[in-house]
């Protein structure tokens, strides 16, 4: 079976959600639940998942045992606050080690700081957590996370919340055609098309939020994902035609042709 496979686990679904943005959680997991995503991810600095004691939490619209929760450290500036926040979240999750890591640059692009961004990923990984990586789409950056030990890494297909999609398709391809690890696109998605090209490149998954969060209808977005991101993994496994240049081809046989 065509799997994704991350830090030795196995996974149906290549879709990984976000679990921010939405009006309420019974939105959230509405979306969550037409999206098929088994991976969700959670912004422990904002998005209460026990460490808010009396208030609503997330755990009680997904539990744990449903989805395999992907903590990450949206909002850190720092690899102390993002090594600091994922401390919290494996007390919090049980010693869970699967995780996110993000480290920002500055608050208007959300581009990320990756001389922060290995610091952090270098204390993580010595300290037993997979790491899951959101970087930038520099080939070299991106084999250097993989040579560490990273668990996958996620360059961005354009600015994170901007809708722009993959802006750099060939950027994304020399990373996944050297990567020995799953290389997912994370941040800029903005509509199914965005997701399938992502998938027909060849990528192990795609991640969102904004896009299903932010859209009209979130719910009915999140299926929409869930078809394009299956139908674009089947067309990479597929192999597309070549591209030709003025070069007609017809589509029906030309032999036996009645004269």
């Amino acid at each position: 079976m065509d799997t994704l496979n991350i830090a030795g686990k196995s996974y149906n679904s290549r879709l990984l959600v976000g679990t921010g943005k939405y009006k309420d959680f019974a939105q959230t997991r509405a979306a969550i639940d037409a999206s098929g995503a088994e991976i969700i991810t959670v912004a422990i600095r904002r998005t209460n998942i026990g460490q808010n004691a009396g208030e609503p939490s997330l755990l009680d619209y997904l539990p744990p045992e449903e989805f395999t929760y992907l903590p990450n450290t949206a909002g850190c500036y720092s690899a102390d606050d993002a090594v600091r926040t994922l401390r919290l979240a494996r007390e919090l999750l049980d010693g869970h080690k699967l995780v996110k890591l993000e480290v920002l640059g500055d608050p208007d692009t959300l581009y990320p700081n990756m001389l922060e961004t290995i610091k952090a990923a270098e204390i993580l990984i010595k300290d037993g957590f997979d790491v899951m990586v959101y970087c930038s789409d520099d080939p070299i950056i991106a084999k250097q996370l993989e040579e560490m030990g990273c668990a996958a890494v996620m360059p961005l297909a354009s600015l994170i919340g901007s809708g722009m999609g993959i802006l750099n398709p060939w950027n994304l391809q020399i990373i996944i055609e050297n990567a020995k690890i799953p290389v997912l696109v994370d941040a800029g998605v903005g509509t199914a098309s965005d997701a399938a090209i992502a998938m027909e490149l060849g990528c192990q998954g795609v991640l969102m939020n904004t896009a299903i969060a932010a859209a009209k209808d979130p719910v009915l977005m999140a299926g929409a994902m869930k078809k394009a991101v299956e139908a674009g993994r089947e067309a990479f496994l597929a192999g597309r035609m070549p591209r030709k240049l003025y070069s007609a081809s017809p589509s029906s046989p030309t032999n036996g042709l009645i004269g």
